[in-house]
């Protein structure tokens, strides 16, 4: 049977946009991209074949008309400004209210309300799909759950120890644990076979129920446990030092020159003073009599004027100083109130007592999907944004994280942030060189503790990425459109997508197939699957809910009906289930 490649309209070129097209061309389908921006910095990326490009806007009816929406299978909007992809995603609907649309949106609000009418489609936000795997590599996650028809699956990183035989295999050191990917040396291999070998030192990703993988560690378990009593202890310290700062520094000297005062002149007061009947004060009498005397205040307890001369040049110097004392101590403590109020507010204050934080630099939609989720766990945040305008630094502020307002390039000011104490850090500005500028600024302030604290960065480009891993050591060099990109093909196409997660820069997917009579899987084994896609369960028709065989055996058959569970590069998972897929025609 001969399978019509199917049309897909992509509106918008930019970073999500090169990533979608090139898994659009792997699953099978012709592309056409719709760009009236006039930016050309991503028309080389393109793709050599298969894409044809119109630079031409994707809001006009006659342009979306010569891309071909007549037989589009569907359109994905992913414009730059968000009112250009509204107004496409409008006129898509208006000209084929049958189509599937899929858009990018990051404004809720609006993307809620479009969603009523892109009901043959979805509506992402590229934060919410690629914020998780920053948020992992922040709190140094070692796993990622999988829910499958209500049972529980983690993948889980770890090292391979140390000493092994050079013939052993996963069978042999993981028993049934699914292996889903390894790297050794500079070499990853997804979805190795049970017999693939393993050597001391590989970073291996394993999959399995919880209970299976409770005693494997993952490579920072610990770490952040040993920061946490580490901070303990010198928390308390650097909240004693925090009052002794510049700031509070003249006020404690004013509060103890007055403390002396009141103190000298309640003794003196109590050995030389005598009341009309000839007696002394008490000390508690004499105190009383100090502070009101300095501050000022006379209720006409007690005078002076019928005292000795002495004892009145005395009062009058106590009152000179304590009226001096105690302006000088009003205005500092006045001083103190306003301008932290003030720095507080502007984001403008070290934050010196924070330890075992996380620092997020760049408050864009992304950045605060990332604040969001870890103030949702109970992490302490601090957020660096240069912008004083950034639109979203109410909503930041709301959450009561502190934001300083500043340059992350700058070794000052991560010195306000604390980061030697910090315990990662998630650098997610749009622009790559800025953040590693920013990732290569924190990697000289971290110095020996550079490998402990978690650095996860944001960068397009997949080779870049690579090669800053090799070369200076960064572990979670992510790419959100990467890790998108796949939820939108798989929208596009009708495909199930479950979950997805990153692995040594390669989106790897978790899908589900029903198996179509007469499609690309029907009677297949599982061996003869292709050797990249991993089966992690399997439904059969007819079987309860929950009732999964796991692990499927290597020669269980695909039926139709059965509820597969794959998982695998997002490349080759979705051409699988786009195989299946076409098996329905």
């Amino acid at each position: 049977m001969t399978v019509v490649p199917r049309h897909v309209i992509v509106c918008g070129l930019h970073g999500l946009s090169i990533r979608i097209i090139e898994q659009l061309l792997v699953s099978g389908c012709t592309v056409s991209v719709l760009d009236g921006s006039g930016e050309t910095r991503f028309t080389d990326l393109l793709p050599a074949t298969g894409v044809t490009y119109l630079r031409k806007s994707p809001q006009h009816e006659e342009s979306l008309r010569e891309a071909g929406i007549s037989h589009a299978h569907a359109v994905i909007c992913t414009q730059v400004d968000e009112l250009q992809t509204l107004e496409t995603a409008l006129r898509v609907r208006e000209l084929r209210p049958d189509i599937r649309l899929v858009v990018e949106f990051s404004n809720r609000a609006v993307g809620r309300a479009l969603a009523e009418q892109a009901q043959n489609g979805a509506i992402f936000d590229i934060a919410s799909l690629a914020g998780p795997a920053f948020v992992e590599a922040c709190l140094g996650s070692s796993r990622h759950r999988i829910a499958l028809d209500g049972t529980n699956f983690d993948v889980i990183s770890t090292i391979a120890p140390e000493g092994l035989a050079a013939s052993t295999t996963f069978r042999e050191l993981y028993d049934a644990l699914a292996p889903v990917a390894v790297r050794s040396g500079e070499q990853t291999e997804f979805c190795p076979g049970r017999d693939h070998q393993v050597l001391g030192g590989d970073r291996v990703w394993l999959l399995g129920e919880p209970e299976e993988l409770h005693d494997i560690r993952g490579p920072h378990d610990g770490q952040s446990a040993q920061l946490v009593r580490q901070s303990r202890k010198l928390r308390l310290l650097r909240r004693i030092s925090f009052l002794a700062d510049d700031g509070y520094r003249a006020l404690w000297w004013m509060l103890l020159a007055l403390t002396l005062l009141v103190t000298i002149s309640a003794l003196t007061i109590h050995f030389t003073f005598h009341t009309k009947s000839g007696n002394h004060l008490d000390l508690l009498s004499s105190m009383y009599f100090s502070v009101e005397t300095i501050s000022g205040i006379a209720f006409g307890d007690y005078s002076f004027s019928t005292q000795s001369p002495w004892l009145k040049v005395f009062a009058i110097a106590e009152i000179s100083l304590g009226l001096i004392f105690v302006t000088v101590s009003f205005a500092l403590f006045t001083n103190v109130l306003v301008s932290r109020r003030i720095e507080r507010t502007l984001g403008r204050r070290q934050v010196t007592t924070m330890s075992d934080h996380v620092i997020v630099v760049g408050l864009g939609s992304f950045g605060l999907s990332i604040v969001e989720r870890l103030v949702a766990v109970k992490q302490p945040v601090a957020v660096i944004e240069k912008s004083e305008h950034n639109r979203y630094l109410s909503r930041a502020r709301a959450l009561g994280v502190p934001i300083l307002i500043a340059d992350a390039t700058q070794a000052q000011t991560l010195q306000m942030v604390n980061a030697k104490e910090a315990r990662s850090v998630a650098i997610a500005t749009s622009d790559d060189l800025t953040n590693i500028e920013t990732g290569l600024a924190f990697r000289e302030v971290l110095d020996e503790r550079w490998g402990d604290a978690s650095v996860a960065l944001r960068v397009f480009d997949r080779e870049l990425a690579r090669m800053m891993e090799s070369a200076f050591g960064f572990e979670n060099v992510l790419s959100t459109e990467a890790i998108a990109a796949p939820w939108f093909v798989s929208a596009a196409l009708g495909l199930d997508v479950l979950s997805s997660f990153s692995v040594d820069q390669r989106a790897l997917l978790v899908g589900r197939a029903i198996v179509s009579p007469g499609g690309g899987l029907d009677g297949l084994a599982m061996e003869e699957l292709s050797s990249k896609i991993r089966v992690i369960a399997l439904k059969h028709a007819g079987s309860s809910p929950g009732e999964l065989e796991y692990p499927p055996r290597r020669d269980t058959r695909f039926s139709p009906g059965d509820e597969a569970f794959l998982l695998g590069p997002s490349d080759e998972l979705l051409a699988v289930l786009q195989r299946n897929h076409h098996g329905e025609a």
